[in-house]
């Protein structure tokens, strides 16, 4: 799923389609432009230029221009979990978002589930095999929290190191923190050395600290390296593997509802955790005899 590298690549790709004019817009599709009517996005954008692109976490959106000039409606646009961002002109063709892999399926024209097309002739395709990015006029960001590349120690601090949920589930908290996801969560807590079960209350001023060094760290590789998948501990997220910085046998478990990986060692938890690592291991009176048999 595109995290916030993947989602800051596909933004780049965008500012290749500012200041062209729109000449057509399809948005036919229903379910990804939900819940306008086929028609109303094109109505809206025909004739005009998008003029600035933005992103807080996961989700992009462009500022537009009519053909007079005068501000027009913001475009918000979605990758889900599989979409990618293509604009063509002149200079050749761009791709943001999913990384691409070697054995993917020839692209479909069915694929495309959103097309503006320029008067240069030049495109800006949402692709999306799964149907499950989103195209939508006038976003609301009001539910989302800080952006996860912008957020300062202090304010980090503040905002992951409250409550009794596990820390894992506080950094994949949108409302809470944007843009992380389930590798990007697993790579910060790994080089933090930080159990992702802990409670996050239970985390001291030092580990969070060092917990923002690790996620701006791992943020900044991860970029330039072309997404969440070049992260270290990524490839040693399987059975049997081990952790590529001690050697010690990697642990998995279930956290937040999510897939789970960390170093049995190096990530150790003073106190056991239960076998799905959602909530520390309460301690249990001795059972009775009746119990026992």
């Amino acid at each position: 799923m595109p995290e916030l590298p993947e989602v800051e690549s596909a933004r780049q790709v965008l500012r290749c389609a500012l200041h062209r004019e729109i000449a057509a817009v399809d948005d036919t599709d229903e379910w990804v432009c939900r819940p306008h009517r086929p028609g109303e996005i094109a109505g809206a954008l025909a004739g005009g230029r998008l003029v600035a692109a933005h992103r807080r976490g996961k989700t992009m959106w462009c500022e537009t221009e009519d053909g007079a000039g005068e501000s027009g409606p913001r475009l918000g646009i979605h990758l889900g979990m599989s979409g990618r961002i293509i604009v063509s002109g002149d200079d050749g063709v761009r791709g943001g978002g999913e990384p691409e892999r070697p054995d993917r399926q020839p692209a479909k024209p069915e694929w495309d589930r959103f097309v503006i097309t320029f008067a240069d002739g030049g495109q800006l395709r949402l692709f999306d095999k799964r149907r499950l990015a989103r195209v939508r006029l006038e976003p609301d960001l009001d539910a989302l929290g800080p952006d996860a590349a912008e957020i300062g120690a202090a304010e980090f601090a503040e905002r992951i190191g409250r409550g009794r949920s596990a820390v894992k589930a506080r950094l994949l908290d949108q409302g809470v923190l944007a843009g992380i996801g389930n590798l990007l969560a697993d790579e910060t807590l790994w080089q933090a050395r930080v159990h992702p079960a802990r409670p996050a209350d239970e985390l001291k001023p030092g580990e969070l600290e060092r917990l923002h060094r690790s996620l701006q760290a791992a943020l900044a590789a991860a970029t330039a390296g072309g997404g969440v998948h070049t992260g270290t501990i990524i490839e040693h997220r399987n059975a049997g593997a081990t952790c590529p910085r001690c050697g010690a046998s990697m642990a998995h478990g279930s956290v937040g509802g999510r897939s789970t990986w960390w170093c049995s060692a190096e990530q150790a938890w003073p106190r056991p955790a239960a076998a799905s690592c959602t909530a520390p291991a309460r301690s249990r009176r001795p059972a009775s005899r009746r119990e026992r048999r």
